[in-house]
């Protein structure tokens, strides 16, 4: 990607974040009474405040510092996403067969990792660590596959790729592609002390 630094804001504020997922719909009255509902976005957007997020003076020291680095809206960088950052459910374990990436064909050496809400599968980029299994036995990284941990994608070694119709799963932590949504952050010292958060809008981007 284009402009994106490998370093991920700082953990203990995005924890502290509020936002989430944004779909962008068209809705359509006919004369009919009903309506036609289209998609405009395959994928969803996540929009995020990190203010809110905001403990301290040296929180918001480290945050503004991160913000130069990036130069404002200017790098992205990882984000942890504090309500959806793992392959399972929050307080269960991460384990290789939390997610299907799909089927071997005995030819197709990658997969992308992806992550299922219902019928709607979300590719997933930006791993931290990631667990593998084939036909529900776990692989060994390094050796049976490795992990792009920029995009995302599971590449199998020669002589590992999955057989015809193996289930091909994975267990993952990730992190959310972002920028600073202002080339601007607009602190009062004073007020913070106070209590007043300041805002820090941070949003999705895509790989």
């Amino acid at each position: 990607m284009t402009g994106f630094h490998d370093v991920r804001f700082p953990a203990a504020v995005s924890f502290g974040a509020t936002g989430g997922p944004e779909w962008r719909n068209e809705i359509v009255p006919l004369t009919s009474g009903f309506e036609q509902r289209n998609a405009r976005w395959s994928q969803s957007r996540r929009h995020y405040d990190a203010g809110t997020g905001l403990r301290s003076l040296a929180d918001l020291e480290e945050v503004m510092a991160f913000f130069e680095a990036c130069r404002g809206s200017l790098h992205a960088f990882r984000f942890r996403d504090p309500f959806d950052h793992l392959s399972c459910k929050t307080g269960q374990k991460v384990a290789a067969t939390d997610q299907l990436l799909g089927h071997g064909d005995g030819r197709g050496a990658v997969f992308q990792l992806v992550k299922h809400y219902g019928d709607h599968a979300r590719p997933i980029t930006k791993v931290e660590s990631a667990r593998i299994a084939v036909a529900g036995v776990e692989q060994r990284e390094g050796v049976d596959f490795i992990i792009e941990m920029i995009t995302g994608k599971v590449v199998f070694q020669p002589g590992k790729i999955p057989r015809q119709d193996a289930k091909v799963t994975a267990g993952f932590r990730f992190d959310v592609p972002a920028r600073f949504d202002t080339d601007r952050l607009m602190i009062n010292l004073k007020s913070f002390n106070a209590g007043d958060i300041p805002s820090i809008p941070i949003i999705e981007v895509k790989a």
